[in-house]
């Protein structure tokens, strides 16, 4: 987190005093993908982007995640035994849409099972997470995004089909 505060150019213990992460929430998920006898025909997570601020990934050696980048689906090739990091809609709203919330889904396969443990990583249930105010310029850039409580967002997310769209576009102004 005191790399992105630096990378946006503000005081390097911002975000980890602005969202309270001593005190910030954690969800883990687990995720077992079991062959597929017709992979093509189905999806093992469906297009989405994380809440939070950052989620770390571990996975086996078996690919399957894949990003939405310049409006197709790459797979990502990571090597073995690494994390991966993604930025989540907390980040983007934060960052006043500097840094993007990544829409990412799973695919499966038809030789073997694919193992991903993942962790998503945010501020405390009653944190309002709103657009830095020093990323703000009232004249030229104004805010890209209202303050939401990251309950609310929680809840608002899981109201939701995960369908390739954000709860972003719900906050967005």
């Amino acid at each position: 987190m005191r790399g992105i505060s630096k990378s946006l150019k503000l005081e390097e213990s911002y975000i980890q005093k602005a969202m309270d992460l001593d005190l910030g929430s954690q969800l883990l998920v687990a995720n077992l993908y079991p062959p597929c006898p017709r992979p093509e025909d189905t999806i093992g997570l469906p297009p989405h982007t994380d809440h939070g601020l950052l989620t770390l990934l571990i996975q086996n050696e078996l690919p399957g995640l894949q990003v939405m980048h310049n409006g197709k689906w790459v797979s990502v090739n990571a090597p073995p035994n690494s994390f991966l990091v993604n930025t989540g809609d907390h980040m983007e709203i934060l960052t006043n849409g500097i840094y993007k919330s990544v829409i990412h889904r799973a695919v499966v396969n038809n030789k073997a099972t694919r193992i991903s443990i993942g962790t998503a990583h945010g501020p405390p249930l009653d944190t309002v997470v709103s657009p830095a105010s020093k990323l703000v310029d009232c004249e030229s850039h104004g805010p890209a995004y209202r303050g939401i409580n990251y309950r609310e967002y929680l809840e608002l997310q899981q109201s939701k089909k995960l369908d390739g769209k954000s709860c972003l576009d719900l906050v967005r102004i």
